[in-house]
């Protein structure tokens, strides 16, 4: 995989700041030490990639180091890491991430060090002395364990005692495998299904990371599904195993795990190409999916989406041996959260998936509503409250569930019923439901206690939401229109005691 005829690593130097290698190399003589180039920056490099940092290995004082550069450039935050036992930090400069470490514990050489990495394909290093004192000649590279061939041939083998050094490292190669297109090695797998437990020991927040870089990938779901072939899925996310082996009879070919599993899937290619699955709202979809948080979050959704029907499964013997799973979108919410909560979850990440969970059968039950009848535009504005800012995304993980079920029962067109929905609703929306949302509001609360003699209680939000019910259906369009309206509503629920919130 390494492309013989890119640019040299001496050529790729020259396009950081000329200023960052003058103070590294002040640093460098007044130490009478040696910067190496290392891990992923060198990887990257040699695969024609964009390195996301510099790596620097140093033989000690690595946070010295970092303090020494941000005075000699005048600028910088020093950023400390924390890894383990390592003595690691960052220097952030100019949008510039520069991570100094030592050499790992026992490491005397560069050699020694790069032999407790964690895969061979970041144990690779460039003695930056030649370039730094302005040397003609290209950088040679530190190749102790022959990781430039692993490289090329595309091969994540690990290294000795890597996962008992870190555990993180099971998960990290699946990162790698997700993000690189690199394939774990037959040893490797083997090495990590025998140590899949020590992931136990590793904070959440490492393993939430890892998690969602495999997930940002753009081709996450066969990644996801080694893991769970792994055991190691399970072992970080154990409420998905309850999946495994739960029938679901009917609409489905697939049990609940499995089933989750093909939905990711069918999101990763549905977020390649919306426009062929719902073809009038492509820019609503380009655009909304223009944002990475709403595309991994309609990822973790898909893979969670049926997490409550386990708890929730019911047979009928009565009704031809009819099995249900009623509820199970608030039990998986239920389930989510704690799985958002062990993992660490922003309070934002968790709050859209969440939502997408909790919604994900909606757009199924107002299909079968616009199939048999007539759809309501109360309807489509209960659907479109629910939903909010993400209600493309609630369209878009309908089409995947769809796609995913194929069961002998499934009803024919039910893609093409999710089509026929999603554009009824955003033609109420555009022509009804966003004017009135984002129009002047003909009726207030503060109206509510001046002109009807009432005090302020939560049956004022049923007023008000029922108010914009009406002016959606066209039933009420002017102040005057929603006075009498509301008036006419306060008479015929006179037997509530609308003043009395403890009854309300």
């Amino acid at each position: 995989m390494v492309n013989q005829s890119q640019k040299s690593i001496s050529e790729r130097l020259n396009h950081y700041p000329a200023a960052l290698w003058s103070a590294l190399r002040d640093i460098a003589e007044d130490r009478d030490d040696s910067f190496f180039l290392t891990g992923g920056t060198v990887r990257d490099f040699l695969l024609g990639r964009e390195p996301v940092d510099i790596d620097l290995t140093v033989k000690k004082d690595a946070i010295l180091c970092c303090r020494h550069l941000i005075s000699r450039l005048g600028d910088g935050t020093f950023v400390p890491l924390g890894r383990r036992q390592e003595e690691c930090a960052r220097v952030v400069w100019q949008g510039l991430s520069i991570d100094f470490s030592a050499f790992r514990s026992g490491a005397a050489t560069i050699e020694e060090d790069l032999r407790k990495r964690d895969y061979t394909i970041n144990s690779m290093a460039i003695d930056l002395t030649p370039y730094l004192s302005g040397a003609k000649s290209e950088a040679q590279l530190i190749d102790p364990l022959s990781a430039e061939k692993d490289l090329n041939n595309g091969v994540l083998q690990s290294l000795p005692e890597a996962f008992d050094d870190d555990p993180l490292r099971l998960l990290r190669g699946y990162r790698f495998e997700a993000t690189l297109g690199f394939r774990l090695s037959k040893e490797t797998r083997e090495e990590i299904n025998r140590k899949i437990s020590l992931i136990e020991n590793v904070s959440p927040e490492r393993i939430l990371y890892e998690l969602d870089c495999i997930m940002s990938a753009d081709n996450s779901h066969p990644v996801i599904r080694e893991m769970a072939d792994s055991g190691l899925l399970f072992q970080v996310i154990p409420e998905l195993k309850q999946g495994v082996g739960v029938d679901q009879p009917g609409f489905h070919h697939l049990d609940v795990f499995h089933h989750n599993l093909e939905a990711l899937k069918q999101i990763e290619k549905i977020i390649r190409e919306p426009s062929r699955y719902y073809p009038e709202q492509e820019e609503l979809l380009s655009n909304y999916l223009l944002d990475t948080s709403k595309k991994n979050a309609l990822k973790w959704a898909a893979l969670f989406h049926d997490l409550g029907k386990p708890a929730t499964k019911a047979a009928h013997p009565q009704k031809t041996s009819r099995v249900t799973f009623y509820g199970h979108d608030r039990e998986g919410c239920a389930l989510f959260e704690q799985i958002s909560q062990r993992l660490k979850w922003s309070n934002q990440n968790r709050a859209i998936v969440s939502g997408l969970i909790y919604g994900h059968m909606h757009p199924f039950h107002l299909s079968t509503i616009l199939r048999t009848g007539k759809l309501s535009k109360r309807s489509c504005l209960k659907l479109y409250k629910r939903a909010g800012d993400h209600l493309a995304g609630l369209f878009l993980l309908a089409m995947a569930d769809s796609l995913a079920g194929q069961g002998e029962l499934k009803p024919a067109g039910m893609e093409d019923d999710l089509v026929h929905l999603f554009t009824k609703v955003m033609n109420v929306y555009n022509q009804d439901i966003r004017p009135t949302l984002t129009g002047p509001k003909l009726v207030n609360g503060h109206d509510l206690i001046e002109l009807f003699d009432l005090h302020p209680s939560p049956v004022f939000s049923t007023i008000l939401d029922e108010l914009e019910v009406a002016q959606v259906e066209g039933e009420v369009s002017t102040r005057s229109e929603a006075l009498n309206w509301i008036d006419r509503f306060l008479k015929e629920n006179s037997s509530m005691n609308l003043n009395d919130t403890a009854k309300i």
